[in-house]
């Protein structure tokens, strides 16, 4: 997490990152402007939260003229890598879920085989895995298992 998001938007789309995540906790005063500044360097933008924040903080930005395309839920205090899953912020998936059925959910912290299934069945189809992955004996193994959860909880078109 970074204090100033805006000084960052630049550098990452000069490095050719195709989308920009910031916490609402450091920009709720400007989230509109950063927002505009992150998709006219041709990125996409998310907006993250800490599981101390109340997820309806970020409903203005999904709900905005110029929205967001996607809502990271943080499952673990930010800062660290190996930390235990938490899976009552699984509620504030399901919240944007319900309200959102179309956004992109992404879920960060504690996710691996033992924590993927309650992730993606509470609305997650994105997830990031750091050390269940990077830690595990055959990676690609886990890589595939975690897929493999998100395609088969996406909804049939």
């Amino acid at each position: 997490m970074v204090t100033n998001p805006l000084d960052y938007v630049e550098p990452f789309a000069k490095a050719g990152a195709s989308g920009f995540t910031f916490h609402i906790e450091v920009c709720e005063d400007n989230w509109q402007e950063l927002v505009k500044e992150i998709k006219s360097k041709g990125m996409k933008a998310g907006v993250s939260l800490k599981p101390g924040t109340p997820v309806e903080k970020v409903y203005p930005l999904v709900e905005a003229k110029d929205p967001v395309e996607m809502v990271l839920i943080m499952t673990v205090e930010p800062g660290f890598g190996g930390q235990k899953f938490m899976p009552e912020m699984m509620d504030k998936v399901r919240a944007l879920r319900a309200n959102y059925p179309s956004l992109d959910i992404e879920v960060d912290g504690g996710l691996g085989p033992s924590t993927i299934d309650v992730a993606t069945s509470a609305g997650a189809n994105c997830i990031v895995a750091g050390s269940s992955v990077f830690g595990a004996p055959d990676p690609a193994q886990v890589i595939s298992l975690l897929r493999k959860s998100v395609e088969d909880s996406q909804p049939v078109s």
